[in-house]
């Protein structure tokens, strides 16, 4: 049996196979992602890829799931610094969503279009997709009034996704997208404020 050390060579050799890909799929696009190109990035042998990876489908799923485990450290990062208070998290946190987003547009794919079997907020899927969620759920909480959390939080990471996707598109007006985004963050996940202070829909309201 392999020792320690070799173990932690192969995981390393592993790892190492993960972010050679994710920097040649934003480099090139996933079409660009081949064995040999893989190979030659990594310098390991195809055999190595096998080894660690069945096939490409695989591959592309190990980086999903290392992209959402980074994506779910930003938005942690994000709301911890949010200097506002808890309803402050929410701008904070759908800030650092859109940047890794944009930042990220080909490994986005790879978490949110290329790997269905990876669905946030569901059972039996990896723990990073499911922490992405839960902190989109963190940072809208404090704003629920009344609502429940899980919709209201399945409700901002669509908002977030379609405006990512639209923007990607070219099918949003270019002069509009820093209003987009100021709505998304500050007003269309908020109860309306009337004069007077009193959010609509809570139980206050009711006779």
């Amino acid at each position: 049996m392999p020792g320690p050390a070799e173990k932690a060579t192969e995981q390393d050799r592993r790892d190492l196979i993960v972010v050679v890909a994710r920097e040649l799929a934003e480099a090139e696009g996933w079409a660009g992602v081949t064995t040999r190109r893989l190979a030659e990035r990594a310098e390991v042998d195809v055999g190595d890829l096998y080894r660690h990876f069945a096939d490409l489908e695989a591959l592309l799923a190990a980086v999903a799931v290392c992209a959402f485990a980074d994506l779910a450290a930003d938005l942690a990062e994000a709301h911890a610094e949010a200097v506002e208070g808890p309803e402050g998290a929410w701008p904070a946190v759908a800030t650092a969503y859109l940047d890794f987003a944009y930042t990220n547009p080909e490994v986005y794919d790879a978490m949110l279009a290329l790997t269905p079997d990876l669905a946030l907020g569901v059972d039996g899927v990896p723990a990073a997709p499911r922490a992405v969620f839960a902190e989109l759920r963190a940072a809208l909480t404090p704003l629920a009034e009344g609502r429940d959390p899980d919709v209201l939080a399945e409700m901002g990471w669509s908002l977030l996704h379609g405006v990512v996707m639209l923007t990607r598109g070219g099918r949003l007006r270019p002069d509009a997208q820093e209003e987009r985004e100021t709505m998304i963050a500050e007003r269309l996940l908020r109860w309306p404020r009337p004069v007077g202070g009193k959010s609509l829909g809570t139980s206050d309201d009711m006779p």
